[in-house]
């Protein structure tokens, strides 16, 4: 980590790479789209006036998470003419965490099989059978909540193939000074999918019905999968369509990575190595505190504030934005100090693992005090995802940078890290909240 990458001058903006990076924004976009679908539409699909709100312990990638709440705003919308079902808060509660515990159960052998078989075929193969389980759903729900729990399941286990096999392109397609700029760009495909289908989800159930909901983000998926197959392959070198300036630039830039062919997972090595250590500790840091905030950042407004978010979906679209486009510039930034030969690689990531650590606890420490200012509160919930997300440039993308090779081995290992600390703050955090009450 030590090294400073090479600094020979990157080819054009508009390259084969770059459009990668989009593809994949988009993937991303889809993926987390059709995560929280169910949340935006289940407020119309079942028949209740309670939804399941405070205690709610679903553990979707952080910044969905607020849909499991905020979404409860679409209860206004009339769909009376479309199916109805009796399905209890705590019913709705396992429905919406079987996508997490499918996304546990493959991101370890997905990251080791995508190493082997080539990330193309693993994502693409996940994102395909997520789009189609996603169109499946609206008929699967009217034969009973076990199937939907089935294949909110299998969808999860969809998901975490494609989570993962992403790390394995990048170890072969992002050179070592575009490497945050590349993965920031695709990663923000998931803050942006979350504003968009808080945004529009509610009219799609008002105008067309909730079902729609799922068609039409389940054929976004199909269309994403054609343009994934056709488009992207898994190194630079067997691309067709790669100019030879970019194929030269991207190889000659990652010649100090192994090429051995050796596929044998080095456990012991990595149970020693304690900078990997580091990067499992910085993810179960980031998705604690994400999930504490996110989950009852409704309750918050609503309790402290007096604001009823339901009625705001641009107020509860806010962090998203944030979200995204932290992580776009927190990549440009870190790049820019890597490309300037300013701070060597190993200062980058601990700098942007510090600030997306700090800045949002910070934040969070400081609500209670501000709690009498509504300017100052709403700024600092903003600012809480947003800065959360400096840490894509830190030690999200570390592993790209440690052990390239086994890169979406280590990312499954380390998003089970985070997927264990959400599950554990969320519970812990209602559990406290049960026993003491608000503190606010």
């Amino acid at each position: 980590m030590d090294e400073k990458p090479s600094t020979r001058k990157s080819p054009e903006f508009c390259s084969l790479r770059y459009g990668l990076a989009l593809i994949m924004h988009f993937s991303n976009f889809t993926m987390i789209t059709q995560r929280v679908s169910l949340s935006i539409a289940i407020i119309a699909m079942v028949n209740s006036t309670q939804q399941p709100g405070l205690f709610n312990t679903s553990t979707e990638r952080p910044l969905a998470f607020t849909f499991n709440h905020s979404n409860r705003s679409i209860k206004e919308f009339n769909t009376a003419e479309v199916s109805v079902y009796e399905w209890s808060p705590e019913t709705q509660g396992i429905i919406f965490s079987s996508i997490n515990y499918g996304i546990i159960l493959t991101l370890i052998p997905s990251g080791y099989l995508a190493g082997i078989f080539g990330a193309k075929q693993m994502l693409g193969a996940g994102l395909l059978i997520s789009s189609l389980l996603t169109l499946f759903t609206p008929l699967a729900a009217d034969f009973g909540v076990i199937l939907v729990i089935v294949i909110r399941t299998v969808q999860g286990m969809a998901q975490g193939m494609a989570w993962t096999g992403q790390f394995t392109i990048w170890a072969k397609w992002a050179p070592p000074l575009e490497r945050s700029k590349l993965t920031s760009i695709a990663g923000s495909g998931s803050a942006f999918g979350s504003f968009i289908i808080l945004c529009v989800g509610g009219l799609i159930s008002q105008a067309l019905g909730w079902p729609f909901i799922f068609y039409i983000f389940g054929s976004i998926g199909c269309v994403c999968c054609l343009l994934w197959f056709t488009v992207i392959y898994d190194d630079p070198l067997h691309h067709p369509c790669i100019s030879i300036r970019e194929k030269e630039h991207i190889v000659s830039s990652l010649t100090q990575q192994s090429s051995s062919p050796r596929r044998s997972v080095p456990i012991k090595s990595m149970v020693r190595c304690l900078p990997l250590w580091a990067i499992f500790t910085g993810f179960f840091s980031h998705f604690w505190l994400c999930t504490i905030i996110i989950t009852y950042l409704p309750t918050y407004i609503s309790s402290v504030l007096r604001v009823n978010i339901r009625d705001s979906g641009v107020l509860s679209s806010l962090p998203f934005i944030a979200a995204a486009s932290c992580t776009i510039l927190g990549g440009q930034l870190a790049d820019f100090l890597l490309s300037r030969n300013l701070l060597r690689l190993i200062t980058v990531r601990k700098l942007f693992s510090s600030l997306g650590l700090l800045l949002p606890s910070l934040c969070a420490v400081a609500l209670p005090f501000v709690a009498s200012s509504y300017t100052t509160t709403i700024i600092l919930l903003i600012l809480i995802p947003g800065t959360s997300n400096l840490c894509d440039s830190g030690f999200i993308i570390n592993t790209l940078d440690v052990a390239p090779r086994y890169a979406s081995f280590l990312m499954g290992i380390s998003r089970g890290f985070g997927l264990i600390a959400g599950i554990i703050s969320s519970t812990a955090t209602g559990f406290l909240i049960s026993q003491v009450g608000p503190v606010y």
